[in-house]
Formats: C-alpha cells, sequence, structure tokens
C-alpha cells in the first residue's frame, strides 16, 4: 500500500513537471521574440559575470603569488640584518674588572 501511494506521488509530481515545460514550450512558441529577449539579456548577463569572475580569480591568484614573493623577501631580508647585527655587534664592555 504504501509503494502504491509513493508511485502516485511520483506520477504526480511527474505529471506536474511534464505539464509545466508543455506550457512554457507553447508560450516560447506563441512568443518567441519575448523568449529571445531573456536568452539574449540573461545569456549576456552570465557572460558578463562568469567574464567578471574569472578575472577576480586570476587577481587573487597573482596577489597570493605577490603576498608569498614579499614573505620570502622579508624573510631573506631579516635573516640577512641578524646575521650581519651578530657578526658585526660590538662586544660588551667587561664590568666585572671592579674598575670604576
Amino acid at each position: 500500500m504504501a509503494g502504491e501511494e509513493e508511485r502516485e506521488g511520483e506520477t504526480g509530481w511527474k505529471e506536474m513537471v511534464e505539464g509545466k515545460l508543455r506550457g512554457i514550450k507553447e508560450h516560447a512558441e506563441t512568443y518567441p521574440y519575448v523568449w529571445g529577449s531573456y536568452i539574449l539579456v540573461y545569456g549576456t548577463l552570465t557572460t558578463f559575470l562568469a567574464i567578471r569572475w574569472r578575472k577576480l580569480r586570476r587577481t587573487e591568484e597573482r596577489v597570493r603569488n605577490l603576498q608569498v614573493r614579499l614573505r620570502k623577501l622579508v624573510e631573506a631580508e631579516e635573516l640577512q640584518t641578524r646575521s650581519t647585527a651578530t657578526s658585526s655587534r660590538p662586544l660588551p664592555p667587561n664590568k666585572s674588572n671592579g674598575s670604576s
């Protein structure tokens, strides 16, 4: 019994979708210029958004690469300044001699 109810629900849903598609097809055949304008407008908008999305992703990738390069340069500069600072640092005066 439960299986029959599920089948009826599925066929009802399937028939509803087929009816909607049939109605859309009839409307498209009746008013082709309206549907052509929909396709033109939404197709153009979709294309524009896709191009902008790709450009944004490329820009983000370039920024990430530049950040990595900058991070490496800063680390190298810090390492170089540390090594030169430790090697050229003068020895602290020895105050344990008792000379004042």
